[in-house]
């Protein structure tokens, strides 16, 4: 009898492990909308309020988003993963209801003039996605509007480090931070060149990251922390003789 009390203890155990560990990898499915913008190239556009200028060589491609005020955040999202899927219309939402995973790119801006309902989809406090019609079509069919679908926050993938993008002028520094992995979202920045400490960066726009220091002819450092609070730090990614508009590889989370 003490076994069979043991056996289905040790079961009740074993369940309540499995939902726990289910839980702690997968957010739960929240609802949105979506709709999708032409582009001949695949992706919704080739600037964007997050700053990464063209999407293609920042690797996001025809699986970028413009989201709306609710979930951009300010630009704090941007570089953020969200699976999403077409839900609940037998019409518009393809056999299976296949996901796909987006980037968050851009900023989709609300249209007061317009009803939420029809043309003011990104209009507060709506939660909205704006997609390359390429993405659009692997999860609804091409002549919908506007589709119904559930997202979730999830980990991203990424190939090769961490990219950083130099940019500014003998006054200021900036950096545009792409290619981030697991969370995909940095919030804060820190840079250190060969001749000072570890300096903060503060968000210009999107992310791109600025300091006032004087850091031409160094060898720099960043220090890059994501919204889960892992913070990884590349040493020496870029050489002295660095110049503005070049990018340079540091290592991944």
């Amino acid at each position: 009898m003490d076994a069979l009390k043991a056996l289905v203890l040790y079961l009740i155990m074993l369940q309540t492990s499995k939902i726990t560990a289910t839980n702690a990898t997968d957010e739960e499915w929240k609802t949105a909308t979506a709709t999708y913008t032409k582009d001949k190239e695949g992706s919704i556009t080739i600037e964007g309020a997050c700053g990464y200028g063209d999407l293609h060589r920042a690797t996001y491609g025809k699986y970028s988003a413009g989201l709306s005020s609710m979930l951009f955040n300010k630009g704090s999202t941007c570089g953020a993963c969200f699976e999403v899927r077409c839900v609940d219309h037998i019409l518009w939402c393809l056999q299976g209801s296949p996901s796909i995973i987006l980037t968050a790119t851009d900023f989709c801006p609300p249209n007061y003039g317009l009803s939420a309902d029809y043309g003011g989809w990104c209009n507060f406090p709506k939660e909205h996605f704006e997609m390359s019609e390429a993405a659009f079509t692997e999860i609804a069919e091409r002549k919908a509007d506007i589709i119904p679908v559930q997202y979730r926050r999830v980990k991203c993938e990424r190939k090769g480090g961490l990219r950083f993008t130099a940019s500014g002028s003998f006054h200021f520094y900036q950096v545009l931070i792409t290619n981030v992995g697991l969370d995909g979202e940095v919030v804060a920045v820190k840079v250190k060149g060969s001749r000072t400490g570890w300096i903060p960066m503060a968000r210009n726009w999107g992310q791109i990251w600025q300091s006032n220091v004087h850091l031409i002819g160094q060898p720099l450092s960043f220090e890059v922390t994501t919204s889960s609070g892992r913070t990884l730090t590349s040493y020496n990614v870029a050489p002295a003789n660095w110049q503005f508009d070049q990018t340079f590889q540091g290592k991944q989370f």
